[in-house]
């Protein structure tokens, strides 16, 4: 039986939006919704970095590109590619999202969106075990992106892909537009089954 519900496809194919709309119709049909999406963050038609926003719209770093070479001022820095991940800043906006999600009501029917489990938000060893205690619990169900395996496998992305309660929607260009109610179908299946 499934519980949770994760996309997974290639980056910029719309796994992000896909959320954001699955998650609209879910408030729409009076279902709680709390948790972060990742957004980019443009300049000049330039991509500099990334945000986590919380469903209810609080926003904060969580990678910029290094403009200045050596500007970490000694202490330990978390890169991916050309992103300096601020961890800090994740960890302060996205962690208490988790404490709060366990607590509500007796496990009402709720979503728990964690878009996305990706490699800058692994550097976070309270974010990995906040979401291994969320994957185990059964009092929400997590609307989740990771991404394609690609080089090294990531620990827990793996943990996600391989759950017998995980129902894997791969997003592509062809079916992103026909996948939204598929996704909302599984996650309304989900809902009924965690009351």
């Amino acid at each position: 039986m499934y519980k949770h519900v994760f996309l997974t496809g290639p980056p910029g194919v719309g796994k992000t939006t896909l959320v954001q709309k699955a998650c609209e119709a879910l408030v729409s049909s009076g279902v709680g919704v709390e948790g972060f999406y990742t957004e980019e963050v443009r300049e000049g038609g330039r991509r500099v970095g990334f945000d986590v926003v919380t469903v209810t719209g609080q926003r904060g770093h969580l990678s910029r590109i290094r403009d200045v070479p050596g500007s970490s001022h000694g202490r330990r820095e978390y890169t991916v590619g050309q992103y300096v991940v601020d961890l800090p800043s994740f960890e302060n906006l996205a962690l208490p999202l988790f404490r709060n999600v366990g607590s509500a009501d007796g496990g009402c029917r709720k979503v728990f969106v964690i878009d996305e489990i990706g490699k800058m938000e692994l550097f976070s060893q309270s974010f990995i075990r906040s979401v291994r205690q969320t994957l185990d619990s059964s009092s929400c169900t997590i609307l989740g992106t990771i991404p394609i395996p690609k080089g090294k496998p990531l620990g827990l992305v793996e943990e996600v892909r391989s759950r017998r309660d995980v129902k894997l929607f791969t997003v592509s260009k062809e079916n992103r537009n026909a996948i939204l109610q598929e996704i909302l179908a599984a996650l309304q299946n989900c809902l009924k089954h965690t009351t």
